[in-house]
């Protein structure tokens, strides 16, 4: 009988504490502007400014309309707008990503975002995307993509965007994080500090050291 009290005991609480956790993921204000100044109060790896001396500043971000210099070995380049950009964005969850595109193979290589799902949407030119799907399959969903068309990439994929036009593209993507990080998948592997053991990467990629070697130079 005693084992009884305790079992309804803990479930009792079992359930309290998913009702509260489900209750306490909703903001419990109306926004936390991010602030450098360490002696507010520390949300979600920032700190908050008091609400009564936030501004429309600190909700608002120009230059999004600039097209980005892509002359660069990959192609292309990424102006983000997260928290960084805009302190109003801490703890509401959203950024954006404007990616332009050089012509003919400009390219944002195989990454993934850790903390965020992305929603990208095509405003100029043709590009190929594709994520691929976690072990054991890894099956490759690919797409073209023309002006207007929009495309997922699920939290924490492996994907890609490759411009397969004669004319320079241009790519929105919103993400479902303040700060969703960026793992560009070559220069992790083989432009990590320190960098990883050649031997290593031979065997886990069954190329030679020198072809590795090779690859580690270049980031």
């Amino acid at each position: 009988m005693q084992g009884a009290h305790y079992l309804v005991a803990f479930t009792f609480l079992a359930l309290a504490f998913v009702f509260v956790s489900a209750i306490d993921n909703s903001a419990l204000q109306d926004f936390c502007v991010a602030t450098n100044n360490t002696n507010g109060v520390f949300v979600n790896g920032k700190f908050c400014k008091d609400p009564s001396l936030a501004t429309a500043e600190d909700f608002y971000y120009s230059g999004f309309d600039k097209a980005g210099n892509t002359s660069n070995p990959v192609g292309s380049k990424l102006t983000t707008v997260n928290v960084q950009e805009i302190p109003g964005l801490n703890t509401l969850g959203v950024s954006l990503v404007r990616i332009d595109f050089a012509a003919n193979g400009g390219q944002d290589p195989p990454h993934v975002h850790p903390r965020g799902t992305e929603l990208l949407i095509v405003m100029e030119g043709t590009l190929e995307v594709g994520f691929i799907t976690s072990n054991p399959n890894y099956k490759l969903f690919k797409k073209i993509l023309n002006k207007g068309d929009v495309f997922v990439f699920p939290i924490g994929l492996i994907h890609y965007q490759v411009n397969i036009g004669k004319t320079p593209a241009v790519a929105i993507s919103a993400l479902s994080s303040q700060k969703p990080g960026l793992i560009t998948v070559g220069n992790a592997v083989f432009g990590s500090d320190p960098p990883i053991d050649a031997n290593i990467l031979s065997r886990s990629f069954q190329v030679g050291q020198g072809v590795v070697k090779h690859l580690q130079s270049k980031y």
